[in-house]
């Protein structure tokens, strides 16, 4: 059906590959003119092209000569030239698509192009990379080209000083890795000083690795957290009954979701060990916390797979890239968990201050784009989130290299005995091998068994990230064998040593199949560069950590008709459909739960909007008083009133004294009895308006006194702030005890609308809170000045 409607309507990616061929086409007739200008006159370049936007031309106008220019430059400067599907992949970028190109296609020189034509706008351009080694190696090689064209070009990594941050996103054009900027933009709504904040509006981005950045790593939000007292004693208590439990009759563990929750069993327990009559009161919410975290930490995590132990700390891996991820820890008491569980000294916990998803970050940018090696299976994805399409660009080479077809073993053992036969047997005739892993432990299983054939290895993991650009420009080197967990030195290309093309190049052999088929063809792609030679093939195992989470069921029904040879490989032709689809089942779930973290999401961002749209007028109003105070002082005296003499009631029911006690905290003023005949809200807001009305003239009096009007700013943002920080562990208690209750209706629906109720209050206390702070600091003020 697909295939006949493309016949009919053409195929959309031929028909943009054409029309980019035509471009590309103009691109190389203007070749002729840029060799001949000097260097002077192509560096005029940019300025002309400036001018000519400033004179209401578009981007769309300037792109194909800008294109020609930068490729010219890049020829000067670098010794590099752009191949036409490269100038293709730059047109892709531009338009704020995906650029799919082949490993060694050279991706970095395709972003010259387009992140010099948007710079041209001198709104700022981001190109976002994996990690802080290729963000300084792309700055140091393609900004030579922009800086030659007269552009700035700055570099934003971690632990940098506030000022060179400043000045990075003030450069044309910044390098840097992707949550850095997230957590700049995070900081930048911490500040109490408009001075203190870095980033311009988001306008445009290049995503190297786009499938790393925006899928892999979007299970997780960017949290900036803040320490707090810990009770170790506890975390330690409850880390021992932990232990105790047993699976099913204490707790359940779905290994899909990987998430597990207390049975009626496992709760009466810990009621009978702690003598509390009802886990789930909320006086209990701290203890009932701290135990489901306990055991999390005891069933969802594997020392060595999901974290390692290094020097007395829990260090967390990245299970996409098998990377440490540096500086980062677990919120919300799970970090002080799992310390516990190893033993450890427990550290400060970290409470959220600040959080966002990555996918409602890079939202943000007016314009998008991005390139990998692999995206189209994610690109229904891609275009729902951030409207961006793939485009596959054709390699300037013909790929060579030969694809086998998996093999499928009974057992991990005998997986292992025929992955190390065949590493023995290509080192012995010198070919180079890279062995891919999906975690460290089985980086680890795996070289125990070419320990034993004596092959020499070298072995490249989280534990021995430091040396991995090293080692994985050595991995095509003759007789090189390398052991690799998912890092597989993404980003970095591997180059075939003397004479290894005439051995068939580097092979690679993937040992388990991945949660996403993009992440077994970035495997793939690290072998046959630029129409090099090389081979690639699976050998994985029924017993293989991916197969069982996702296909216990599967493979259950599949084992009374399996058929296996001398190597326990299974002989079955059906085996291949079924991985397969096991492994389409697990993409499926990945992609529910980054929509349901997302989802999520959503409802905290359009909250976060509001505190954040509230803190930027609080920090950048020339007159806080008039803009934000004075409404603030008036609507929490109309909070107050509601709160005291609610609608639902009649007026004999209302509390009436304890009304007139909150007010003079409101408006300084003590406030005589009410009349006798009030029958309705508006009368109380009718005999308090002249109270009010004093106040509020008496504020405006004081606004001319920069001390006052500087301290009431600050009173004002440190009230957001911790409002919102005590939201922002609110809506996470509502999302962790939104699945543990039984609903008729869906409990997005629920964490929605509860969520929006909890918003509503938090706001309305914000304001009170920060009124009666303000009559605090105000008080003594008016006061003076009466008494003059």
């Amino acid at each position: 059906m697909i295939g006949a409607l493309k016949k009919i309507i053409g195929d959309p990616q031929e028909k943009q590959l054409k029309q980019y061929y035509k471009l590309v086409e103009t691109m190389n007739a203007y070749e002729p003119e840029m060799e001949s200008l000097s260097d002077g006159e192509l560096q005029a370049k940019t300025a002309d092209f400036k001018e000519r936007l400033a004179d209401g031309a578009s981007l769309d106008d300037v792109k194909v000569e800008a294109f020609a220019v930068v490729r010219e430059a890049s020829r000067r400067v670098i010794g590099m030239r752009h191949f036409d599907v490269q100038l293709i992949g730059g047109l892709a970028l531009f338009d704020g698509d995906i650029s799919e190109m082949a490993t060694g296609e050279g991706k970095t020189l395709v972003a010259s192009l387009a992140s010099y034509v948007h710079a041209l706008t001198e709104k700022g351009v981001h190109v976002i990379t994996v990690n802080e080694y290729l963000a300084r190696r792309d700055r140091d090689l393609i900004g030579q080209v922009h800086e030659f064209l007269g552009l700035t070009v700055g570099l934003n990594v971690p632990q940098i000083p506030i000022s060179e941050k400043q000045k990075a996103y003030k450069s044309d054009i910044t390098y840097g890795i992707g949550s850095e900027f997230g957590f700049d933009f995070l900081r930048d709504h911490m500040a109490y000083n408009p001075k203190d904040r870095v980033q311009r509006p988001l306008n445009y981005a290049i995503v190297d690795e786009i499938d790393s950045v925006l899928v892999d790593e979007a299970k997780t939000p960017l949290i900036i957290a803040g320490k707090s007292q810990v009770n170790p004693n506890l975390y330690h208590i409850c880390a021992k009954m932990a232990r105790s439990f047993k699976a099913d009759s204490d707790y359940t563990y779905d290994p899909i979701t990987k998430s597990t929750n207390l049975t009626d069993e496992g709760i009466s327990k810990i009621e009978r060990a702690f003598g509390v009559d009802n886990l789930y009161d909320l006086e209990h919410q701290t203890l009932y916390h701290f135990m489901l975290q306990a055991l999390r930490a005891h069933v969802m995590f594997t020392r060595d797979v999901e974290y390692i132990v290094k020097e007395g700390e829990i260090q967390l891996v990245d299970m996409f890239t098998g990377r440490i991820m540096e500086g980062r820890t677990f919120s919300e008491g799970l970090h002080q968990a799992l310390e516990a569980k190893e033993g450890l000294k427990i550290t400060e916990e970290n409470k959220t201050q600040a959080t966002i998803t990555i996918q409602n970050y890079f939202r943000m940018y007016d314009r998008l784009s991005g390139m990998t090696g692999t995206a189209k299976t994610e690109e229904k994805e891609f275009q729902m989130l951030y409207g961006m399409d793939v485009l596959q660009v054709p390699q300037n080479k013909e790929r060579i290299r030969e694809d086998k077809e998996d093999l499928v073993f009974a057992s991990a053992d005998a997986k292992y005995q025929a992955v190390a036969e065949e590493v023995e047997k290509r080192y012995k005739k010198g070919q180079p091998v890279l062995v891919g892993t999906s975690s460290i432990v089985q980086s680890e299983t795996m070289a125990g068994y070419l320990d034993s054939k004596k092959v020499p290895y070298e072995l490249l993991n989280a534990k021995s990230v430091e040396r991995e650009v090293q080692l994985i420009s050595l991995a095509g080197q003759r007789g090189q064998v390398t052991i690799a967990t998912n890092m597989a030195g993404r980003g970095t290309d591997i180059m075939l040593g003397e004479g290894v093309k005439e051995l068939g190049g580097l092979c690679v052999i993937g040992t388990e199949k991945h949660e996403s088929r993009r992440i077994d063809n970035q495997l793939r792609g690290r072998s046959g560069r630029q129409g090099d030679p090389g081979d690639t093939q699976f050998m994985v195992s029924l017993e293989d950590d991916m197969l069982l989470r996702f296909g216990h069921e599967e493979i259950e029904k599949f084992m009374p008709k399996m058929k296996t040879d001398k190597q326990g490989v299974i002989s079955n032709n059906e085996i291949d459909e079924v991985v397969e689809k096991i492994q389409i089942a697990s993409e499926s779930q990945n992609y529910a739960a980054r929509e349901y973290t997302l989802k999520m999401d959503d409802v905290v961002n359009e909250q976060r909007q509001v505190i954040y749209d509230l803190r930027k007028k609080v920090l950048e109003s020339e007159d806080v008083f008039a803009e934000t105070a004075l409404p603030m002082v008036k609507r929490s005296v109309d909070y107050v009133i509601k709160q005291f003499c609610p609608d639902h009631e009649v007026p004999e029911e209302w509390q009436t004294d304890e009304l007139l006690q909150h007010l003079p905290q409101l408006i300084i003023k003590e406030v005589e009895a009410l009349p006798k005949d009030v029958e309705s809200r508006k009368d109380i807001e009718k005999h308090l308006q002249p109270l009010v009305d004093e106040y509020v003239g008496q504020l405006e009096e004081l606004k001319s006194n920069t001390s006052f009007h500087e301290k009431a700013r600050k009173l004002i943002l440190t009230t957001i702030d911790m409002e919102w920080i005590a939201h922002i562990e609110a809506m996470s208690r509502l999302k962790e005890g939104i699945g543990l209750r039984g609903y008729e209706e869906d409990p997005m629906r629920v964490y929605t609308r509860e969520g929006y109720e909890l918003f509503t209050m938090m706001y309305s206390t914000l304001e009170y809170n920060a009124s009666m702070r303000l009559s605090k600091i105000a008080k003594p003020l008016i006061y003076r000045k009466e008494r003059k």
